[in-house]
């Protein structure tokens, strides 16, 4: 099966960059969302990154003109109708996945793939609630997906073969490198980033040493581009909480405890830099 039209159901963050990768790649892109102001919130910052391009030289004035047309907004899950792949990009929150997968399932055609963006859960258990288990896997696009090239594919036991290669050659016709796991907590990238993420809270919360050397240590001496601290920032520490909940309650391994200090930051709403504080200030 050949991919023409890409779906996204859910036009935040994450569902607002999936879209824009996808149609910069030369793909038609119907993008939803719950009602028409995050509906239009999703799309300005659509247009706002692609404005950003034309001033940095990236892509000319027509290019953009041309990309943004390709792009659809709806609050109508009966508009992926004519989708041939549809990327569920909502939160972490696995009923209300189910809840948008059986929708998907209804109002897709049926040679649909149906793909979750989701960075920890189960895939199998949002598969289940649809008729075509077999043509549903992960897409995990890391943030921001217009610039990282990484997506982890993630297989369930009953992904078709099929699904798997489309799904791949999709992938790859985007510019991104395809890395494969199967479908278990956290998958690749974050069953190993999420506990260095973890252990570096700890390692300030006991003092052992400020959050500037912590982040200096791991850039420096690890060569990462930025330090756990900062990237939790980045990330957003509510975002890591969930992802560290749902892995811990899945594998009840203890390096997935949340830290107490994240826990009050999020009470706080010090959610990083998208709230302006969180280990550090961005106001």
């Amino acid at each position: 099966m050949e991919v023409k039209t890409v779906g996204v159901a859910g036009c935040g963050t994450m569902g607002s960059g999936i879209v824009i990768t996808c149609a910069q790649s030369g793909y038609r892109v119907i993008v939803s969302e719950i009602n028409d102001q995050l509906l239009s919130k999703g799309l300005a910052s659509i247009n706002s990154f692609l404005t950003k391009s034309v001033e940095k030289g990236k892509m000319s004035a027509q290019d953009k003109k041309t990309v943004y047309g390709r792009i659809k907004g709806t609050t109508s899950t009966a508009d992926f109708g004519t989708c041939d792949l549809v990327i569920e990009a909502a939160i972490e929150n696995m009923d209300l996945k189910k809840r948008i997968f059986a929708d998907l399932d209804k109002v897709s055609p049926k040679h649909a793939i149906l793909a979750t963006n989701t960075s920890c859960l189960s895939i199998i258990d949002a598969a289940v609630v649809t008729a075509r288990p077999d043509k549903v896997l992960g897409l995990h696009f890391f943030n921001p997906a217009p610039i990282m090239k990484l997506v982890e594919i993630v297989r369930t036991i009953v992904t078709s073969d099929d699904t798997f290669e489309t799904a791949r050659k999709f992938v790859e016709s985007l510019n991104k490198t395809v890395v494969t796991a199967k479908d278990t907590p956290g998958f690749i990238v974050n069953r190993l980033m999420v506990p260095q993420l973890l252990n570096a809270v700890r390692i300030l919360e006991t003092g052992t040493a400020t959050r500037e050397d912590i982040d200096k240590a791991v850039s420096l001496g690890l060569n990462h581009p930025m330090g756990p601290l900062g990237l939790s920032d980045l990330v957003g520490i509510d975002v890591v909480c969930l992802i560290a909940k749902a892995m811990y309650d899945d594998t009840k391994d203890p390096q997935f405890i949340i830290p107490t200090l994240m826990n009050k930051m999020v009470a706080a709403g010090w959610l990083g830099r998208k709230t302006g504080k969180g280990f550090y200030d961005y106001s």
